[in-house]
């Protein structure tokens, strides 16, 4: 039974809906909560472990967080710093879960597994070499380490040099990365969130409606199974319904969504699970680039741990679609988007965004050789009989009316709130799973300022994130204190 005119209703049940409902749970145990998952599962999208990287994004491989070089020569390595510290509050979040008895076993949802960068070609190794000295004085990265050295190359990961030819190569590392199953750790939160007083989780439930009236927004509900609508109302919405978060933001009609226009990007991995290949690699490995890809579509050869089993993905690939949901998405979403306060910065994206229309073309059209060839970049002995290919998740990057004239299409994360806090809506993508917290708290501070207001509420959230408040990235003492103890409570 869902709880009647609650506080808050959350619509979608990922990653930043199971993590903003913890949070206000822990911050308010008054609060009555509600979410709505249209999928027949919770965190069926974006967030499933085969959705997504698995990474957690802290800069510490990912180069697509440090593309240029300043005016000096240096490299700009300003966006993994702030990436790094914002995973490191969801880190510490999570750590508070598992302390507190929140959450159990967190080797169900994070295990660690070293983080690599891995280049070929002077130009790129000369490029790796100067990231490398940019990132390493700092503390969040004195650990990692650098080499050109080919035997030391292979001993961190094998298969990168396997059968590779006599080329430059250079690579970092990093011990203490990663590996997440976000959406483990979304439906381990939103079970605790459930049991407690007055919330409630349901899936099979689509949300066709959302209207402001009287102070509350009135909620329309299909249950999906019986076909029986139901209404709802809440004080407060959140969004978080990945792909099918425009929509509801266009229906619930708030000024701040005009314009806003979302453009699907379909991706695809190869998987590898054969045991004597896999136990050869224990690395997320991130390569360079290829040209015109998207960001989030920078190649990466990682170990992954879903359900307790080893494998090994490499992608992503993109690939063209119209649909907004990988579950339950229809080849109209596109089109039904379209409304004429975002029909002019959908048409400037075709315009100005050729290079990536053309590489989407190229991606959806390429045979299981061209993927092949790819992987080889990476691993050279790779061998098309161990690996098969499947459909990951569709990310819908968020369009802007303010860069309609540009045609720019944002790959990052966005939160829309209307100007009243009543409502907020997350769009795009990468790293936003690893910032969750980060974000999530920032739209606490938006829409319930009372509860982080007061010196209880200050201490409440500094227990559950220590270094709320604080510029770690400033602050070498604070991170030495505070990190050994997630990674204790994490089992990392």
């Amino acid at each position: 039974m869902q709880i009647e005119n609650p506080d808050v209703v959350l619509i979608g049940s990922g990653v930043m809906s199971a993590n903003l409902g913890a949070l206000l749970k822990k911050l308010d145990p008054k609060l009555r909560i509600q979410l709505y998952e249209v999928a027949d599962g919770f965190a069926e999208e974006a967030s499933n472990a085969w959705n997504n990287a698995g990474t957690g994004h802290a800069g510490i491989c990912e180069l697509s967080y440090t593309p240029n070089r300043r005016a000096d020569g240096t490299v700009d390595v300003d966006k993994a710093f702030e990436v790094f510290e914002q995973f490191e509050q969801t880190r510490q979040f999570w750590a508070y879960a598992v302390r507190s008895g929140m959450i159990e076993n967190p080797r169900d949802f994070i295990n660690r597994v070293p983080h690599l960068s891995f280049v070929h070609g002077q130009e790129q190794v000369d490029f790796l070499k100067d990231r490398h000295a940019a990132l390493s004085k700092h503390h969040f990265f004195s650990t990692m380490e650098y080499t050109t050295d080919r035997e030391m190359i292979g001993e961190w990961a094998p298969l990168l040099m396997d059968g590779r030819g006599d080329v430059p190569v250079a690579a970092t590392k990093m011990e203490n990365g990663t590996d997440v199953n976000f959406g483990e750790v979304s439906r381990k939160l939103i079970a605790w969130l459930s049991a407690q007083d007055g919330c409630n989780a349901v899936a099979s439930h689509r949300v066709t409606d959302l209207s402001k009236r009287d102070g509350r927004w009135e909620i329309e509900v299909r249950d999906l199974k019986t076909g029986e609508v139901k209404k709802n109302t809440a004080k407060f919405v959140f969004v978080g319904a990945g792909g099918g978060s425009l929509p509801l933001l266009q229906k619930a009609g708030i000024p701040e969504a005009h314009g806003y226009g979302g453009f699907p990007i379909g991706g695809q991995w190869l998987v590898c699970d054969d045991p004597e290949i896999v136990s050869q690699h224990e690395a997320k490995v991130y390569g360079q680039a290829q040209e015109e890809a998207p960001t989030m579509a920078v190649p990466h050869l990682d170990t992954r741990v879903i359900d307790g089993k080893k494998a090994i993905l490499f992608g992503p690939f993109a690939s063209w679609t119209m649909k907004f949901l990988h579950q339950g998405g229809k080849q109209t979403d596109l089109m039904k988007s379209v409304k004429p306060s975002n029909l002019f910065t959908l048409l400037k994206v075709g315009a100005y965004n050729l290079g990536l229309v053309k590489y989407l073309v190229q991606q959806g059209t390429q045979s299981m050789k061209d993927r092949m060839d790819v992987l080889h970049r990476f691993y050279p002995a790779a061998d098309e009989k161990d690996w098969r290919l499947i459909d990951a998740g569709i990310r819908v990057q968020a369009i802007t009316e303010e860069d309609g004239s540009a045609g720019i299409v944002h790959f990052g994360t966005e939160v829309v709130t209307s100007a009243d806090k009543s409502i907020s809506a997350l769009l795009g993508a990468s790293p936003g799973a690893s910032v969750c917290v980060n974000v999530m708290i920032e739209a606490i501070e938006k829409s319930f300022p009372h509860l982080l207001n007061s010196e209880e509420g200050k201490a409440l959230m500094a227990e559950m994130v220590p270094t709320y408040g604080v510029k770690l990235v400033e602050d070498p003492e604070c991170y030495a204190r505070v990190k050994p103890l997630a990674d204790e409570a994490l089992g990392v």
